[in-house]
């Protein structure tokens, strides 16, 4: 699909921060080269496979949707990044309100207020008509600033290009050329080297991969010619190659040699944006999407191994639990009845963050660190999930507490029916918890010096005193009668 055409149309300690590429005469302080941070700067951390890599989705992806619409399915998807192409409608039901620099200042609040509750950062727009004169160019420049874009993606003339890098090292903002299919300007990647020569590290190319393979180039060796002038890329696989017709597939399962890309721009020191840009099965393609992040997440993780990985297989093959208990249906693991669902890997050190929805009444938890699963009441630390939404006065059973021991600092649960975010950081003897961007525990288990009772003087139930709990044990899910729903389960092992 030709994008051009639809342009017409109208954390805090618990941060693991990623970086964008950085390239070498780019000037101290701008967004290519300071830490990119949390999404909506929240306490929650970035869950990327590999430390430098963000994957994004490309909006086009969900183009027969609204921008807030794909936002969810990117949310769903736990990917934290987005990059939005110009005429995208905001909201279902209301014509007339566009994504792109037309957006009143009132509308632009309202966009920034739905990426931050979504928890995902707008990182790129484009593919974006730049116009012709410097008037036009700044409202594109204008527009990227106030949103924290990054990088604006763009198919600029070559006549304009000296106006577009003194524009990017005002702004500070990089530009990425893009390519669509020959006999779009910059479909071939000499072409790109040749009108970048002699310029700055602010304009470069965004690599999309299904429109070089439609153009006939092999996407590995534009990768290797082009080097460090890659800035971002509209990541794909597709079934037939030099075909213009040929469509997307899953990553790996194509003509794109996925993998080898993945090893090339591990070599090269890529730190960057890989978008998803799934043109196909327009309607319905969410599952395919989920499926290109889990093969990107695979390899990236053989290349680099600590990084956040998923904590429940979509089989549950690494898990203990009673057959039929549990069922992870696209992504979403919830509980069909009669037991918990614990990890068969043990875990110390580390940050597990997770999403769960409840239903009216619903009682349930996250268990840390089980002695013995067994036994779990009196070896396991359980972070409490209830649906106590709108309860003023918090006590030490409301979602958020360690349970019986700790009451949370404030309510922060949504209502039954919405998805909440845990992060949890288990390092020695501390434990924090943030729930929906705020940090409501932090405990020092060596405080809980006594069974049965905590530094308060109050009483609780547990056999072991919390200082004495093991610091290694497995983690677990429990099924309290009650439905419950668990997606984008990650887990980051501390060293």
């Amino acid at each position: 699909m030709n994008r051009m055409l639809a342009m017409a149309l109208p954390i805090l300690a618990l941060a693991f921060d990623v970086s964008a590429a950085s390239p070498a005469d780019v000037p101290a302080g701008s967004p290519a080269d300071v830490p990119a941070g949390s999404p909506a700067d929240s306490l929650h951390p970035v869950t990327d496979a590999y430390d430098g890599w963000r994957l994004a989705v490309q909006a086009w992806t969900f183009n027969h949707f609204t921008f807030s619409e794909a936002l969810e399915k990117t949310a769903s998807l736990g990917i934290k990044w987005i990059e939005a192409y110009p005429g995208q409608q905001l909201r279902p039901g209301v014509t007339g309100v566009a994504m792109g620099p037309g957006l009143s200042a009132e509308e632009r609040a309202s966009l920034r207020q739905m990426l931050a509750d979504a928890g995902v950062r707008l990182v790129n727009f484009g593919v974006v008509d730049m116009g012709k004169d410097e008037a036009s160019c700044r409202k594109v420049f204008d527009f990227a600033r106030e949103m924290g874009i990054e990088t604006i993606v763009a198919e600029p003339p070559e006549e304009m290009l000296d106006l577009v890098e003194r524009l990017c090292k005002e702004y500070r903002i990089k530009v990425a050329l893009h390519n669509h299919p020959k006999p779009s300007p910059y479909w071939n990647p000499e072409r790109v080297l040749e009108v970048c020569k002699g310029r700055s590290a602010w304009i470069g190319s965004c690599g999309d991969i299904g429109h070089w393979i439609r153009s006939g180039i092999q996407p590995l060796e534009a990768i290797r010619n082009l080097g460090p002038r890659v800035l971002t890329m509209h990541f794909k696989d597709l079934n037939e190659f030099g075909t213009p017709g040929a469509h997307d597939v899953v990553w790996g399962t194509g003509v794109a040699k996925v993998e080898a890309l993945l090893r090339e721009l591990d070599r090269q020191k890529y730190r960057g944006v890989f978008s998803i840009e799934y043109e196909y099965n327009w309607d319905s393609s969410l599952p395919e999407v989920r499926a290109c992040e889990e093969a990107f997440n695979a390899i990236a993780l053989s290349l680099k191994p600590h990084g956040w990985r998923s904590l429940i297989a979509d089989d549950l093959s690494n898990c203990i639990t009673k057959p039929g208990s549990w069922v992870m249906k696209e992504g979403v693991l919830s509980a069909e009845g009669g037991d918990d669902i614990w990890t068969k890997d043990r875990y110390g050190d580390f940050v597990l963050d997770l999403e769960f929805k409840l239903a009216r009444e619903t009682n349930s938890g996250v268990f840390l660190r089980t002695g013995d699963v067994k036994e779990w009441l009196h070896t396991a630390i359980e972070v409490q999930i209830l649906d106590s939404y709108g309860t003023k006065e918090v006590t030490r059973e409301d979602c958020g507490a360690i349970f019986d021991c700790l009451a949370p600092s404030m309510n922060a649960v949504k209502p039954a029916g919405e998805w909440n975010h845990y992060t949890i950081r288990c390092k020695g003897s501390m434990i924090t918890v943030v729930l929906n961007g705020h940090r409501i525990i932090a405990m020092d288990l060596n405080r809980w010096t006594q069974a049965h009772r905590n530094p308060d003087g109050t009483p609780n139930k547990f056999n072991t005193a919390y200082s004495a709990m093991p610091r290694v044990g497995n983690i677990g899910l429990q099924y309290h009668g009650h439905p419950v729903w668990f997606r984008n389960l990650k887990i980051f092992t501390l060293q």
